[in-house]
């Protein structure tokens, strides 16, 4: 009788983690509203256990993480150009991530997991060092790091 109290129980857990979280949509977009080469949302606040799916609204975007703006032990990713992504996010902080071809043109987001604190500091440097490098929208990381608390 323990055993199957045990199995229940278990089986409750697992079904309540599954429906508590969430799946999130960012469109990759050649234009919005006068902004070129953008995501939109460009900066999204999830909760831990959440996933995150790219959707190629407009044709030649990817998503990828961007080296030194992850929190440390999280996993890097890297989509395909045109491909729809869905990435989980377990661990709390901000990651980077950009569109491989267009982040020089400062096509690139942010996403928010839970706490930000434990990397905030670091993605806001490695954001000034990489938006020093774009041909255009050299303020664009910056200006969106500031929507992060």
């Amino acid at each position: 009788m323990n055993k199957i109290k045990f199995l229940v129980f278990s089986i409750c857990i697992f079904i309540s983690g599954n429906v508590l979280s969430a799946e999130h949509v960012v469109k990759m977009l050649s234009n919005l509203k006068g902004q070129s080469m953008v995501f939109e949302p460009p900066v999204l606040t999830i909760n831990p256990g959440d996933s995150v799916k790219w959707v190629a609204t407009n044709p030649g975007h990817n998503t990828a993480s961007i080296d030194g703006m992850l929190p440390q032990g999280a996993n890097p990713w890297n989509g395909g150009i045109n491909e729809e992504l869905v990435v989980k996010f377990d661990k709390e902080g901000v990651y980077g991530y950009k569109c491989t071809p267009h982040y020089i043109l400062g096509m690139a987001g942010f996403i928010v997991v839970g706490n930000a604190n434990s990397n905030l500091g670091a993605v806001k440097k490695a954001a000034n060092d990489a938006q020093s490098k774009f041909a255009m929208n050299k303020t664009r990381l910056s200006d969106y790091l500031e929507q992060v608390k």
